[in-house]
């Protein structure tokens, strides 16, 4: 299939999406909104630290509030175009409806992780950019259109790293027939996007910053508008984004040669 297929079938995969969607707008609204005090909590509980000093790891109060509302739009990204896509691999996996997505013309991980869209996740993506852009504000930032291109391409690298990450934990479930439990452990490790990558020390700093790309995720794409662009940096990021996903891309494929389907 050519890349204007893809495109095609995902238009319409997005359209049935939002159709849905609007058939129960109670449902829409209800989780935009549970989404949306998740995200106030958060920005509450920065108010109330800074409430109590300056300073968190060399970060000022909006320094911290650019770095979250960074890490919330990749997460809400992924939760609007992504999540409920893996999520029902690792059940249809188990079920042998994985035979669907193997039966259709194109690739399957391409058909699998875009089947659907979440229009209560993506509706706070315009929540986590008004928190990016009220930072900005504070802090008296006047970025480039070059500096706003390369955060957003960061962004994007952001979103591949969480994708690959939430890829291999879902495709586990070939080896291990489950995986609920394991897939909470995503959300676990990406609780620490919303850190500065000066506050992991020692050994924390080896897991965190450079085994797994939790901190660079949010901290690389800040540190771009607070304090310009860094080819070290931006390389850093784009080098973890190559590996994990095609390491994330290796283990799905080889799980998919272990599937055993539901006609077997």
């Amino acid at each position: 299939m050519k890349l204007i297929d893809y495109l095609r079938i995902w238009l319409a995969c997005a359209r049935y999406s939002v159709v849905r969607t609007m058939m129960f707008r109670f449902d829409f609204i209800m989780w935009a909104l549970v989404e949306f005090v998740w995200m106030a909590v958060n920005l509450l509980l920065i108010q109330v630290v800074y409430d109590h000093t300056d300073s968190i790891a060399g970060w000022s109060k909006y320094e911290m509030l650019l770095l979250v509302g960074s890490s919330m739009i990749v997460q809400r990204l992924i939760m609007g175009f992504v999540w409920t896509n893996l999520f029902e691999m690792a059940r249809n996996i188990r079920t042998g409806h994985f035979d669907f997505f193997l039966a259709q013309p194109g690739n399957p991980l391409v058909m699998v992780s875009t089947r659907k869209i979440d229009l209560d996740g993506l509706a706070n993506v315009i929540v986590a950019i008004a928190v990016v852009l009220f930072a900005i504000n504070k802090l008296g930032l006047v970025p480039s259109l070059g500096e706003l291109v390369l955060y957003a391409l960061m962004i994007g690298c952001g979103v591949l790293i969480n994708y690959s990450i939430l890829l291999i934990t879902v495709s586990l479930t070939f080896w291990l027939g489950a995986a609920q439990g394991i897939e909470g452990s995503y959300f676990t490790l990406m609780e620490f996007s919303r850190l500065p990558r000066q506050a992991f020390k020692g050994v924390a700093s080896i897991l965190f910053v450079w085994f797994l790309p939790a901190v660079v995720v949010s901290n690389v794409p800040a540190n771009t508008l607070i304090h310009g662009f860094s080819p070290l940096n931006a390389l850093w990021l784009l080098a973890v984004t190559l590996i994990w996903t095609t390491f994330a891309i290796y283990v799905f494929n080889a799980g998919l040669r272990r599937y055993a389907s539901a006609s077997s």
